[in-house]
């Protein structure tokens, strides 16, 4: 009788489970969201807030999830600033993390393709900052996200140097940008 208690419990968490999974690949949080985000948009004095303040809308790259099948994340680390390993890692961690928080309300479908891609990331070099700024008008060209990384200057190399840009998107896309850089 004990073994046929636990069963039925595991079954109704199942079937619950399921349910919950269905109900939210149909109506994603960020729509229940959108209603609070539109009372936040309000100051204190009823009037909208200044166009600074409010919500920007989804990225043109949040529609290419749903058609295309390989996303993937490049960095691109300046070759001419010679830093450490350990100090690429960490300014690579820095542009990872700045684009997956400026992914996460406006294109959520493009992170998670991203992520059902195994969150492919690749590294490569480029020469200089003239070169790398040239890449990130490319990649806004193709309406690409980008996320530069910008140091703070504490340790290896000057303050407010652009260390690595991030880019994600379809791996064809990221290509057409990155594609003719050499791997780190």
């Amino acid at each position: 009788m004990m073994d046929l208690t636990w069963l039925s419990a595991l079954l109704v968490g199942a079937g619950c489970f399921a349910l919950g999974y269905l109900f939210s690949s149909k109506h994603p949080a960020r729509i229940f969201l959108s209603t609070q985000a539109a009372k936040e948009t309000l100051g204190p004095d009823g009037n909208k807030k200044n166009k600074k303040n409010q919500p920007k809308g989804p990225l043109e790259v949040e529609g290419l999830a749903d058609i295309l099948e390989d996303f993937k994340m490049v960095l691109v680390v300046r070759n001419d600033l010679k830093m450490g390993k350990g100090k690429i890692a960490a300014q690579c961690s820095h542009a990872t993390l700045g684009l997956y928080k400026k992914l996460l309300h406006r294109a959520p479908k493009a992170l998670n393709r991203w992520e059902m891609c195994g969150q492919v990331k690749v590294v490569v070099k480029i020469e200089s900052e003239e070169d790398l700024l040239v890449l990130q008008e490319r990649a806004k060209s193709l309406n690409l996200p980008t996320h530069v990384t910008i140091d703070a200057g504490r340790t290896q190399i000057a303050p407010n140097s652009r260390t690595v840009m991030a880019i994600l998107g379809p791996a064809d896309m990221v290509d057409d940008v990155t594609g003719g850089l050499k791997l780190l």
